[in-house]
This record gives structure tokens, C-alpha cells and sequence, in this order.
């Protein structure tokens, strides 16, 4: 079970590992494509932050914020693989931050198709945040080693009184 365990964290990490690799041979001077796509929602996204807290937030490159992205997705991604909590936190970060950016239902009307097609494909993601949070610890994927566990633990208590003094 620990090898297909290791299969399972090697091919979701691969997901972050891939996209941060294809990042990094595309950025270029100007971010690359990533950047272009992104450049607009991320600047709508600052100017609600903006607006919502009541003061301007300093200017960010938009490099800037792919390089920091990228090295989110390879890091955690590479702690992910050797079964690390922290790179399943460092990809659940990469996750909190990217999400609300990428999906901007929140800036369409509710009854427009543009904000029913966002919030569909928002509704979905929480599946990658699920198992990022899941797969580290192992903990759910081994019921039957941890009941075997708990059992080992439980047969201390149940020894007999004389033997637990060692005079059988």
C-alpha cells in the first residue's frame, strides 16, 4: 500500500511540477503567457482587495507574482512527493491564492453566463485542495494499519494482573 501511496503523491505533484516547469521555459522578459493571461484578472483582484480594506495596496510586478507562483507549485510540489506536510501546505497556499484570482466570478452579475460558467469551475476545485490536505499524512489511506495499531496499543492494557508483574 506504501507504493501506490508514493504512485498517488508522485502523479498529483506531477500536475504542479509539469505547469511550474512549463512556466519556467516560457517566462521570457515579459512572464510569458501566464502573465498575459493573468496580468488583467490579478489587477482586477488588487483593485477589490483594494477597495475592500479601504487603502491601496502597493504595486506588484506581475513576474513577480508568476516567479513566486512557480516556485510555490515546484517546491511544494517536490515536498508533496516525499510525503512532507509542509509541501502539502505550500501547494494548499499556492491554491488559496491563485483560486480567487483565476476565478473572478465574484466581478460578473448573477444572472450573466460568464458568472455561471466561473462559479461552476470555482465550485470544482476544492477536489485539489481535498487532496493535497489528504494525501500527506496517509492517515485515511491505512485504516487497516491503524486499527492494527490501536489494537497493539489496547493488548497492554488487557494482560492479566499477575502477568503484568511477571509471575505466571
Amino acid at each position: 500500500m506504501g507504493f501506490v501511496s508514493f504512485v498517488g503523491r508522485v502523479l498529483f505533484a506531477s500536475v504542479f511540477l509539469l505547469s511550474a516547469y512549463q512556466e519556467f521555459s516560457e517566462f521570457g522578459t515579459d512572464g510569458g503567457p501566464a502573465a498575459k493571461s493573468l496580468k488583467p484578472k490579478f489587477n482586477l483582484f488588487v483593485k477589490q482587495v483594494s477597495a475592500g480594506i479601504g487603502m491601496a495596496v502597493p504595486h506588484i510586478d506581475i513576474k513577480s507574482v508568476i516567479a513566486f507562483t512557480m516556485f510555490l507549485k515546484a517546491f511544494g510540489g517536490l515536498l508533496f512527493i516525499i510525503s512532507s506536510s509542509f509541501g502539502a501546505l505550500v501547494l494548499l497556499v499556492y491554491l488559496a491564492f491563485i483560486t480567487p484570482v483565476v476565478y473572478d466570478f465574484y466581478n460578473y452579475d448573477m444572472e450573466s453566463q460568464q458568472f455561471a460558467k466561473l462559479f461552476t469551475m470555482f465550485s470544482s476545485e476544492p477536489g485539489p485542495i481535498r487532496r493535497a490536505a489528504l494525501l500527506p499524512g496517509d492517515e485515511e489511506l491505512h485504516p487497516k494499519e491503524a486499527l492494527q495499531e490501536k489494537g497493539r496499543k489496547g493488548q497492554d492494557n488487557l494482560k492479566p494482573a499477575n502477568q503484568a508483574k511477571g509471575s505466571w
